[in-house]
């Protein structure tokens, strides 16, 4: 095996309260730390590790997000193709859109280098939590809003709907942090489909602060442009009919509808 390593953990959602003993462990035994968080994250993991470095300078106004994401890439890798064991922190779960900490993996394996992650707590096992939506009942349909938008995806409105990042929609340049109305808009037209525009959905967003409350306004499909939105902040809509059942299956597999309901 290669000399130097890399392990990449996820701080959780709230800091302090969703991170492992296994990431905390992994930062303090790292000779080079690479922080991609919130200000107080940075300043705790400097309590963990003298040598902690920030991503969030890979940023700038206007700058195409992938030029910065390549950016950051190249600094964990140069660290590691020196020969160090780098430890890299990123918020929530760090392979949870989180583009990143994946390449930066596949390209270390493919060299030879061990490389590895370390789960954590995302927004969607905080979503499911607080919601109190089980994924496992219904089914759970989970998009990024914009992917969703430009491609041609199908749903099912008898399962969950998650769309993460709807206060990004619509923008393909990678360089906005928020949306428009007009854009919006044309994601109420494309959920029509299959909703009306009546449709109760929910707005939710994660608590990052012990002190905060999670946040979940319910509004109509067709308010959505309107709704102040935040960059974290995803769409949800529940299951809205019932399952239907499959006849066939059920007659190949020995039993009849009734048996669903016993």
């Amino acid at each position: 095996m290669t000399s130097g390593s890399l392990v990449i953990v996820g701080t959780g959602i709230q800091l302090g309260r969703h991170i492992s003993q296994r990431a905390i462990s992994e930062i303090q035994r790292a000779e080079t730390v690479f922080c991609m968080a919130d200000a107080f994250t940075y300043r705790w993991a400097q309590c963990l590790n003298s040598d902690v470095r920030p991503l969030h300078i890979y940023y700038g106004d206007n700058k195409d997000r992938r030029q910065t994401y390549r950016e950051m890439e190249t600094a964990i890798l140069d660290q590691v193709y020196a020969g160090k064991d780098v430890c890299a922190i990123f918020y929530g779960h760090p392979g949870v859109f989180a583009d990143v900490p994946h390449e930066v993996t596949r390209k270390l394996r493919e060299a030879g280098y061990q490389a590895r992650m370390e789960p954590g707590i995302s927004a969607e096992d905080c979503l499911i939590a607080d919601l109190g939506l089980d994924p496992g009942r219904h089914g759970c349909q989970s998009f990024e809003a914009t992917q969703f938008l430009v491609y041609d995806r199908q749903i099912d409105p008898t399962a969950l709907l998650i769309l993460w990042q709807i206060g990004l929609t619509g923008d393909l340049s990678c360089r906005r942090f928020d949306t428009t109305p007009d854009k919006l808009r044309v994601m109420v037209n494309k959920l029509n489909r299959w909703y009306p525009l009546e449709q109760k959905i929910i707005i939710y967003q994660a608590p990052v602060l012990a002190i905060h409350h999670y946040q979940a306004d319910i509004i109509t499909l067709d308010a959505l442009p309107e709704t102040q939105l935040q960059e974290v902040s995803t769409l949800v809509i529940p299951p809205t009919n019932g399952l239907c059942p499959d006849l066939q299956a059920l007659q190949m597999l020995g039993y009849s509808e009734a048996d669903l309901h016993s």
